[in-house]
């Protein structure tokens, strides 16, 4: 990965903190976007020391925020002079209902609309600088989703659990069609599912059943380290160079969801999701 440079979303801890000391270990130049900057500070010390490569640094985001979004992408393209990778792996579990400050379903707007909004707003980077690679961090849990059009928001019944795989397979969903849509740029687009990693995942909000899983089966969990061993090998490995529109788990090519592939469902997300982040809407 010598030359290469990579963007990590919630670079500062579990399997995107991995994730970031396995490519700066590879020789990458990774930026880590992480919401808190005392603790993505933290971080890219550590990567430094750890990996052996002083080129890692940090910008600041909270991918809750459009606005804070777009302004990533405007650092982005003010301070990087190419874009080899892009990892999309920030996202999280909020059993309670809560918008964001643009009116936005939490869960939602954090683990779908926000990558989607700055994989496009980057694209014109990415594919200055092709090869290059759009790499989305997914979940099991996207075999359970279900996109609910009239109610992709929740407003009439949230779940937390229905709303975090709803957001996983629109993962999956955006994937496949920006692959569509890169067809013939040089830039590839995959999806993978980390496997049940030991992180922070929930905690700010749990579920009584993430609760029990994470105080009696945590032990059991796998490592960040090896939750990021399949973004690790789709953002640097040869094997997979020009492999796009894949699902993969354990570093290898799966089945997603029927649904997934349902190619007028993923165009009415893709089209609905540029009317909520306020792109103009293609045809």
């Amino acid at each position: 990965m010598n030359g290469k440079t990579v963007l990590i979303t919630g670079g500062a801890g579990g399997i995107g903190r991995a994730t970031a000391h396995g490519l700066a270990a590879l020789g990458a130049h990774v930026v880590l976007v992480a919401r808190d900057p005392a603790k993505g500070d933290r971080t890219v010390t550590e990567i430094r020391r750890q990996a052996g490569n002083d080129d890692v640094e940090m910008l600041v985001a909270d991918l809750s925020s459009q606005a804070s979004v777009r302004a990533l992408a405007g650092q982005v393209e003010a301070r990087l002079q190419r874009l080899d990778v892009l990892v999309n792996n920030a996202g999280g579990f909020w059993a309670t209902r809560r918008t964001t400050v643009d009116g936005l379903e939490h869960t939602f707007a954090v683990n779908h609309l926000a990558p989607f909004l700055l994989t496009n707003l980057l694209l014109d980077k990415l594919k200055a600088s092709a090869p290059a690679r759009v790499v989305t961090v997914s979940s099991g849990a996207q075999a359970m989703g279900r996109l609910n059009f009239d109610d992709l928001q929740g407003e009439t019944g949230y779940s937390g659990q229905t709303a975090y795989n709803q957001s996983k397979l629109a993962n999956v969903m955006f994937c496949y069609a920006l692959a569509r849509r890169l067809a013939g740029t040089g830039v590839t687009s995959t999806v993978l599912h980390p496997g049940v990693v030991r992180s922070n995942f929930g905690k700010d909000d749990p579920t009584p059943a993430i609760r029990f899983v994470i105080t009696w089966f945590k032990p059991f969990l796998k490592s960040p380290e090896r939750g990021a061993r399949t973004s690790i090998h789709l953002a640097s490995s040869p094997e997979v160079a020009g492999v796009t529109g894949e699902y993969f788990s354990g570093k290898r090519v799966r089945r997603s969801a029927k649904l997934s592939h349902d190619l007028a469902a993923g165009e009415r997300l893709w089209h609905e999701s540029e009317r909520l982040v306020g792109l103009p809407v293609t045809p």
